[in-house]
């Protein structure tokens, strides 16, 4: 049994040399709690008649992965290796170098965020990408908000609120996180008129709906789901046309909401912005977080004296973006206007990453690594876009023993590293792991790959 006799004071123990660089580090108090915690522990075991390690070393080792494990951040960089490119949950778009760019000047100091510098008086944030998105898509006034389901809420609460809202049945959906659309349309106090079938919706049905008054038609984009087989719906442009005879506005929310055309890669045709204001939609809604390829925002177009009535609603400041927000979407943007979206947006540049790219780099890591197998597989858009699309890849595939247990040592590295188990193997895509982050890749993997072949 341990005598307890050689457990020094908290007073002792945190005025030892040995524990003065953890003081620097972490800061007296948050030592001083990790030490009475430490001791706390040691006192409980040795009661318990387990044998404990007193020596000065030990002590300090305990207190030390205390420290690290508390103050490390929860949220961290991870290498996604997955194939899937707009990952929901490991924070979907990554950002452009000119993003992260005007993200630390903007952040750096102060910023014009709401003052005008030309008349020195109050100025308003909604200024700061609202040129670039009328630029790009036509509409005649912009207005960002933090997320698109924001957008949505805002729009239906401005604008319908104990009014009736529109829409298909086949268009209630529930996007990540168990995230409603009806669950929207309840908060906004508008009230939900479903019409048609499950399958078909006809334009009659919505006729008959105006007919008994609302306040607008709603269109939803089923962005993860597609209905086939015996299905039919109303074009926007019909929609459009009925609700203008009836004075009603048409809401589109496109979810992911493309500015550039996916067909060109392979990949089915995602509705884009410019179409739908172009097909006469009052007011679009869409994210900046997925296909835009910028910082997480809910991005609203249209029609300027809706947008108007939007940016008054109270509502409108509790969901406003923030300067960092604003800072990297109008960075985002700059690169459609200047046509370097392609290259420069790294959600666009892993979409067109040609197959040879792919593999010449996935036999680099083959190389590098010893061992494993250089095979064909697919990578996904992901992020509630273009559901059951795919894109031709190559992976690096590993068999590995316990391949859970591998698996879960790689999301324990420094950074994590996120692999695709499929067919018992865990599995690489390049298309998804950034070119600059390669070698921070390999030289992760490598010492757990190893220690995980050794096992054979």
């Amino acid at each position: 049994m341990t005598d307890l006799r050689g457990i020094p004071s908290v007073d002792k123990f945190i005025n030892m040399q040995e524990t003065q660089p953890l003081v620097r580090q972490f800061g007296r108090a948050q030592v001083l709690n990790a030490i009475q915690g430490v001791l706390t522990d040691i006192r409980r075991e040795a009661a318990a008649g387990k044998p404990v390690d007193l020596s000065e070393n030990s002590l300090v080792k305990m207190v030390t992965n205390v420290l690290e494990t508390r103050m490390n951040p929860s949220l961290a960089r991870v290498i996604n290796a997955s194939g899937v490119i707009l990952h929901t949950n490991l924070g979907r778009a990554p950002l452009s170098r000119s993003a992260l760019e005007a993200i630390n000047e903007t952040a750096s100091g102060y910023s014009n965020l709401e003052y005008d510098l030309e008349h020195g008086a109050r100025g308003s944030r909604t200024v700061h990408a609202r040129d670039y998105l009328c630029q790009l898509t036509g509409a005649e006034d912009a207005l960002v908000v933090n997320n698109n389901a924001a957008a949505v809420l805002l729009a239906l609460t401005a604008l319908a609120r104990r009014r009736s809202v529109v829409i298909s049945r086949s268009q209630l959906v529930e996007i990540g996180g168990g995230f409603r659309i009806p669950d929207v349309m309840k908060q906004s106090g508008a009230k939900l008129v479903e019409v048609g079938t499950t399958n078909r919706v006809h334009l009659r049905d919505y006729e008959e709906a105006l007919a008994a008054g609302a306040a607008l038609i709603m269109r939803a984009h089923t962005s993860n789901f597609k209905l086939i087989g015996f299905t039919s719906q109303p074009a926007l442009e019909e929609l459009v046309r009925l609700a203008h005879e009836f004075d009603f506005p048409l809401l589109d929310d496109l979810g992911s909401g493309a500015l550039w055309d996916t067909s060109r890669y392979g990949l089915a045709h995602e509705p884009m912005v410019q179409e739908s204001l172009q097909a006469g939609a009052d007011l679009v809604c869409f994210s900046g977080d997925k296909l835009l390829g910028g910082p997480q925002a809910g991005i609203i177009l249209g029609k300027g004296e809706l947008i108007a009535k939007l940016k008054r609603h109270p509502l409108a400041r509790a969901i406003r973006a923030d300067k960092l927000c604003l800072a990297a979407l109008a960075a985002t943007l700059r690169h459609y206007l200047v046509g370097d979206a392609e290259s420069e947006v790294p959600v666009w540049r892993m979409i067109g990453m040609s197959t040879d790219t792919i593999k010449a780099r996935a036999d680099g890591w083959r190389t590098a690594l010893g061992f494993g197998e250089v095979i064909p597989q697919k990578s996904t858009v992901g992020g509630g876009s273009l559901p059951d699309e795919t894109l031709p890849t190559f992976v690096l595939s590993l068999a590995v023993p316990r391949v859970d247990q591998f698996a879960a040592r790689l999301r324990a590295a420094s950074p994590a590293v996120i692999c695709r188990i499929q067919d018992g193997t865990a599995q690489f895509d390049p298309r998804t792991v950034q070119p600059e982050e390669d070698d921070l890749f390999i030289n992760t993997i490598i010492p757990i790959a190893s220690g995980a072949i050794n096992e054979i």
